[in-house]
């Protein structure tokens, strides 16, 4: 869980355990209703953070994956354009997909 959404769920369900218990001492301005609508977005916060929480376990590997193989292409790419600029002048790079210049 992000700790930003944590500390906002702990703060919150503070809060309304605060409003729960001295209810009838803040006077106007906050109701019963109001309290079980915030914790009811809190619950919803909570199901929805933990549901985050499980897709970013499945994504981490993935993103390795491609950072990996991104890494890789980037290395071939390196080479290729390399070997290429060896062998032939600047003139003739363009046809070959190499924009650089010397």
């Amino acid at each position: 869980m992000s700790q930003t959404v944590e500390l906002q769920i702990e703060k919150s369900r503070h809060l309304i355990e605060g409003l729960r218990k001295h209810l009838k001492g803040i006077g106007g301005g906050v109701t019963n209703e109001e309290i079980n609508a915030m914790e009811q977005a809190v619950n919803e916060l909570e199901a929805a953070n933990a549901e985050v929480d499980r897709l970013r376990e499945k994504l981490a590997p993935k993103v390795k994956q491609v950072n990996a193989m991104m890494t890789h292409l980037k290395d071939v790419y390196t080479l290729k354009k390399k070997t290429l600029k060896g062998y032939y002048p600047q003139e003739r790079w363009m046809e070959y997909g190499v924009p650089d210049k010397r």
